[in-house]
């Protein structure tokens, strides 16, 4: 789509006789840039990584800011953005994200120092806790243009050459932004990855329909602390920890059955940094559908990750506040212990149970 409309736009322009120029903003490598040594596109991330890397030097320092814009004799026409009335009064949806968020460039180039010296430690695993402060949350700023991709390359690049202790860190968060890269070079080449599966198998798979069940995950009510507090965590701010969100997706998918088309619409509905590459490509990843996405038929443990990436509770008791008084070795399966307290749902599937079922559905396709 974006490519059609940058067509249609050049194509008119021309017709006008207005000259139009591309400067590639949004990646860090055009997509017809990277090629496997066959010459078609990549389908596997580690050699994607791999070219990406090897070309690096050709990912050019952004440019400086103008000392001096020029304005244009005559201004055209155009709206007042008050006049577009994007700002919600009642119900005020957005209160949540406001505290959350501060917008704009000045607030992206802040947060990116600011995790580039603080935040982005030698220790990768800090990046999979979601009770820590261990990841850039720079993914919206990215999507809405506030920060550019080359300068959070060459911004990490120079940190990791000032600080060596903090190169693991920060090399661990670079790879993350070539990604980002890979998500959009698939979705170049294959369009219809927000709708449809890009492995074809999964045409077959046997997806159930149910709108409760849906509705629970959504709401944060599924009776598994770390689903709830990623889903309320998502609903209240806009936003969910990366490691949470594979937890939420695969309870959606895997658990419950339902077609990872539904939980990628509801994160493009609810993420401030829903982004159609990098949701449609993380969905169809964790569904096992996607490109890359072995072992495919991995489920998660709702309960073992919890203990895992939130070992004292603390991000689940800030977003399911019912278990805020539950000790640690009960808060991510309070009824094994009797310990569910009142307000709170028990888990709407046993995993063990739908462990089993999803390794079958996925049998089924295989055969």
């Amino acid at each position: 789509a974006e490519a059609a409309a940058e067509a249609a736009l050049n194509a008119g322009l021309g017709r006008a006789g207005i000259e139009c120029r591309r400067f590639g903003g949004n990646l860090l490598f055009e997509p017809e840039a990277l090629k496997t040594k066959a010459g078609g596109p990549f389908k596997v991330f580690t050699p994607f990584y791999r070219a990406a890397l090897a070309d690096a030097g050709a990912i050019k320092a952004p440019e400086p800011a103008p000392t001096r814009l020029v304005a244009p004799a005559a201004r055209p026409l155009s709206d007042a953005l008050a006049d577009w009335k994007l700002t919600p009064t009642a119900p005020d949806w957005a209160g949540g994200l406001r505290q959350a968020w501060r917008p704009g460039a000045e607030a992206a180039r802040a947060r990116l120092e600011t995790f580039l010296e603080q935040g982005a430690t030698t220790s990768a695993s800090d990046r999979d806790r979601p009770d820590r402060d261990g990841t850039s949350a720079l993914s919206p700023y990215l999507h809405f243009g506030a920060l550019g991709p080359r300068q959070v390359w060459h911004a990490g690049a120079m940190a990791a050459d000032l600080a060596p202790a903090r190169r693991a860190g920060i090399e661990a968060f670079l790879r993350e932004v070539v990604w980002r890269e890979f998500c959009h070079h698939l979705l170049a080449q294959f369009p219809a990855m927000p709708e449809r599966a890009f492995n074809p198998a999964f045409d077959a798979f046997p997806w159930r329909e149910d709108a409760e069940a849906l509705e629970t995950w959504q709401r944060g009510c599924t009776g598994y602390p770390i689903v709830d507090a990623g889903m309320r965590q998502l609903w209240a701010t806009g936003w969910m920890h990366n490691r949470v969100r594979m937890i939420v997706a695969s309870f959606l998918t895997k658990h419950l059955l339902l077609p990872w088309q539904a939980g990628e619409a509801w994160f493009w509905d609810t993420l401030v940094d829903a982004d159609l590459a990098n949701n449609a490509a993380g969905w169809q990843w964790v569904a096992g559908s996607g490109a890359d996405a072995a072992p495919y038929f991995r489920v998660f443990n709702p309960i073992t990750q919890g203990r895992k990436f939130d070992p004292e509770g603390d991000y689940v008791r800030r977003w399911v506040p019912e278990l805020a008084e539950l000790p640690a070795k009960a808060i991510h399966a309070p009824w094994e212990q009797g310990l569910t307290p009142p307000g709170y749902p028990e888990p709407m599937v046993e995993h063990k149970f739908a462990r089993e079922r999803a390794l079958l559905a996925y049998r089924r396709i295989r055969a």
